[in-house]
C-alpha cells in the first residue's frame, strides 16, 4: 500500500514511517526541507515537497496515494490554540482529497482532550463547554470529514510519547528544572500522565492502517497514569535539584505557558485498541527510560 505521511521527519511520523516500510508498505512523506527529503530518501521512502501550510501539497500527496496518516503538527505552544484551528484546515483539506473513495485517513489527536480527573477510554467523547480542550477541533474535524463518507480514524496520543529524541513534554520539564534549580509538579502531584514509547505508538498506526475497517478512535497508551510527581522526582534525581509542589496560584510563575499541559489528568485506557487490534506495547516505560540517562545527554 502506498501511504502519505505528514510529519514525516518528526519524532512520531519518522517511526511511522519506518514501521510502515519495514512492514512493506510504500511510503510517500512529506517534507519542507532538502535535509528533511534527503533522510526520506536514505531509508526508502519517496518525497513530497511541501508543508502543511501548503494545502496543493497536501492535496497532491493524498491524490496519489492509497491511505494517508496525518502526523504533523505545530508544538508551539504560544500559538497551540493557532496551531489546532489550523490542523482543522489540514484535516478538511485531507478529507476532501479522499471524499468519494475508500482510502483511509488516519490522523493523529491528543488525550488531552478528554475529560479531566476520569479514566477515559476509546469511546469517552471530549470533555465540551468551558472544559474543552483547543485540540477539540482535531477531532471535530475528523467527525465532520467522516459524515461527508471519507473512512477516519483518530489515534490519540498521551503527553508523553517518549524515546529517543523526544523533543516534546518530558524533556520541557527538563529544561525548567535546570533553568529554574527546581523540579516542580503542582500542589501534591497527583494528577496523571498517560505516557507511549514513539515505537510503540507506530505499531499501532500501521495496525490501525492494516486492520481497521470503518475507521473509529484507538488510544496509543501503554501506561494509563503515571504521577506528574513521579516524573519530577525523575527529573530532580537525575539533575540532582530539590524536588518541590508548586501551590496552583504560584504554578504559572514557574511553569510559564507549559502550565496546563503540567497540569493535565487525563488518565486513559487502551484496553478497546488492545482487543481490537491486537496491540500490545512492548518498549520500556517511561519512568524507566528516564533512568537510562538518555534524556539528560544534552
Amino acid at each position: 500500500m502506498r501511504v502519505f505521511v505528514t510529519g514525516a521527519t518528526g519524532f512520531v511520523g519518522s517511526a511511522v514511517v519506518r514501521e510502515l516500510l519495514a512492514a512493506g508498505h510504500e511510503v510517500l512523506g512529506l517534507a519542507r526541507s532538502d535535509a528533511g527529503a534527503a533522510s526520506l530518501t536514505a531509508i526508502g521512502a519517496f518525497v513530497q515537497r511541501g508543508s502543511i501550510e501548503e494545502l496543493d501539497s497536501l492535496k497532491s500527496g493524498a491524490a496519489t496515494s492509497d491511505a494517508v496518516i496525518h502526523t504533523a503538527f505545530n508544538h508551539d505552544f504560544s500559538k497551540f490554540k493557532e496551531s489546532c484551528e489550523f490542523d482543522r484546515r489540514v484535516i478538511e483539506t485531507l478529507g476532501a482529497a479522499l471524499a468519494g473513495t475508500t482510502r483511509p485517513l488516519i490522523i493523529t489527536s491528543a488525550l488531552g482532550v478528554l475529560p479531566k480527573g476520569m479514566l477515559g477510554t476509546e469511546e469517552t467523547a471530549p470533555a465540551s463547554g468551558a472544559a474543552a480542550h483547543p485540540r477539540a477541533a482535531t477531532e471535530e474535524a475528523a467527525s465532520a470529514v467522516a459524515a461527508r463518507g471519507v473512512r477516519v480514524s483518530v489515534v490519540r496520543l498521551p503527553p508523553s510519547v517518549h524515546g529517543d529524541g523526544d523533543p516534546h513534554f518530558v524533556p520541557t520539564l527538563i529544561k525548567l528544572a535546570r533553568r529554574t534549580g527546581l523540579s516542580a509538579y503542582i500542589d501534591d502531584g497527583g494528577n496523571r500522565w498517560p505516557a507511549v514509547h514513539r515505537l510503540d505508538a507506530a505499531r499501532l498506526y500501521r495496525l490501525v492502517l492494516e486492520k481497521q475497517s470503518g475507521g473509529g478512535w484507538y488510544h496509543a497508551v501503554a501506561e494509563e497514569g503515571i504521577l506528574l510527581r513521579d516524573i519530577a522526582t525523575a527529573i530532580g534525581r537525575r539533575l540532582g535539584v530539590p524536588i518541590v509542589g508548586k501551590p496552583r496560584d504560584e504554578a504559572a510563575q514557574h511553569f510559564g505557558g507549559f502550565v496546563n499541559f503540567a497540569a493535565l489528568d487525563v488518565p486513559a485506557s487502551s484496553a478497546l485498541t488492545r482487543e481490537q487490534l491486537g496491540w500490545d506495547p512492548k518498549q520500556v516505560g517511561l519512568l524507566a527510560d528516564l533512568e537510562q540517562g538518555r534524556y539528560f545527554a544534552a
